[in-house]
């Protein structure tokens, strides 16, 4: 396991009551949101056949819906335990398991290991992460089709309501965060990878980007 202090406080936050309680609304509800939106765009644009690297997979809505899809071959990797825990008992009893790969750590710090995938995606992980244009720049280097963001908009109220959801963790000095990253950086990062934006949605906190070759 490779783990910043960063990634160390995701993990304690993202523990195994939170993973289980996501895993009984996406039981419930489906993808919702920004999610489906991803998901509609992937699954119209046809994934059969594909591979998948999900970064911050969480419960596994991505794996598991675009596996239902067609994708082959799924790599998470992700700083909760537990969500990697709940992910793999989810893909088991959907019976794709034996197809996917689990990591626990860093990202960025594990780059080097995991090889490129057809599909990349991100959903609400660069809200989670210090270093925006490290991890897009990573994940874009891996995306061999397709790269999918959810992210915040990086709007005035985006970051005011980041600057309250950090004052708990600071005052238990819990090195867990909330980021507010650049869109234009985001894009651009993208770009440097010949990437180029083929859909785009924003919201009044959340936006999603689908950007392929």
């Amino acid at each position: 396991m490779t783990c910043c202090p960063h990634c160390q406080g995701a993990d304690r936050f993202f523990n195994q009551r939170v993973a289980a309680a996501d895993l009984r609304k996406y039981r419930r509800h489906g993808p919702r949101g920004m999610t489906k939106r991803l998901l509609d765009t992937l699954r119209a644009a046809g994934v059969d056949g594909m591979t998948l690297l999900d970064i911050g997979g969480g419960i596994g809505v991505i794996q598991h819906e675009l596996s239902a899809a067609g994708v082959t071959d799924v790599t998470d990797v992700d700083a909760s335990s537990a969500y990697l825990a709940m992910v793999r008992q989810e893909a088991e009893k959907r019976g794709y398991a034996a197809r996917a790969r689990y990591l626990h750590g860093d990202f960025v710090a594990l780059a080097g290991q995991i090889e490129p995938a057809d599909i990349v995606t991100l959903d609400r992980v660069l809200c989670c992460y210090p270093d925006g244009v490290a991890l897009v720049n990573a994940a874009a280097a891996r995306a061999k089709r397709f790269l999918g963001l959810i992210y915040p908009r990086d709007s005035w109220w985006a970051r005011k309501g980041a600057v309250l959801l950090n004052l708990y963790p600071r005052l238990r000095d819990d090195p867990f965060r909330t980021y507010i990253h650049s869109t234009a950086e985001v894009e651009s990062t993208a770009a440097d990878h010949g990437l180029r934006k083929v859909m785009h949605y924003g919201g009044v906190v959340w936006q999603v980007a689908v950007f392929g070759r």
